[in-house]
């Protein structure tokens, strides 16, 4: 399938941190708000509330979930807009290094139109470096939540977990959700959402209502400022008490 990379502004998330002054990162922030809410005012939108960051596995294995996820957007940001609002970025990774995000959006239709464009490719994950990704642009920009859907890990678990710890230290909780039961891979999923204070969700395929409860689910929690009653029951339980999230 062809790619219109005119129309989705995406960029490489290498592994290796990009490492900035504080300066450049405040001078950055600042510029990045000014042409987001200049682009936001133009379509008539206010602010988002919330910033949630949208990752895939868009390997070979993964085109059905690719497409109900796709499906779900419209669902997402209605929920959201009920809450405040929401900003959101896709990420993804296919083939053997291919790893790429969008700019942050307000709009369904954009999120839809970028995924429409793919199709998924044989490779091996590469969850490393979308962590990586969330640790870079936690640096400059405020995110709410991450969601992380795929169903299993290749990669050297020691390296993902401490990835995790980093983004940790960050205030950014990721929600990971696993089709199918790689035990080894739920291990991991697990211990990244645990570290982050995020939650662990699986389901199987074919399940669509169970993964459309998680993402709006998610998508009003994002948009409501971590409100975790906006979550279901069993990702709720997993989240830290009031007092030890201070």
């Amino acid at each position: 399938m062809a790619e219109k990379r005119d129309q989705l502004t995406v960029k490489d998330t290498e592994l290796a941190p990009d490492v900035k002054s504080d300066k450049q990162d405040v001078a950055a922030f600042l510029s990045k708000t000014r042409l987001v809410r200049k682009a936001q005012e133009a379509k008539g939108l206010k602010p988002a509330s919330g910033r949630l960051m949208f990752a895939l596995d868009a390997t070979m294995s993964r085109q059905a979930t690719w497409d109900v996820a796709c499906s779900l957007q419209s669902e997402m940001f209605g929920v959201a807009e009920n809450q405040g609002g929401l900003a959101t970025q896709l990420v993804y990774f296919r083939g053997t290094s291919e790893c790429k995000a969008s700019r942050w959006t307000r709009s369904s239709a954009d999120m839809v139109g970028w995924m429409e464009r793919f199709d998924c490719r044989a490779g091996r994950t590469q969850i490393g470096r979308i962590l990586q990704h969330v640790k870079n642009e936690a640096r400059t920009t405020r995110i709410d939540a991450v969601v992380y859907v795929g169903d299993c890990l290749e990669e050297d678990p020691d390296v993902i977990v401490g990835l995790a710890g980093d983004i940790a230290l960050k205030g950014v909780p990721v929600f990971v959700f696993q089709e199918g039961s790689d035990a080894m891979a739920a291990h991991v999923f697990k211990a990244i959402a645990r570290l982050t204070g995020g939650a662990y969700g699986q389901f199987d395929a074919g399940a669509k209502l169970k993964l459309a409860e998680y993402l709006k689910g998610i998508a009003a929690y994002a948009a409501s400022g971590r409100d975790v009653t906006r979550l279901p029951h069993d990702l709720q339980k997993q989240l830290p008490s009031p007092k030890s999230r201070r």
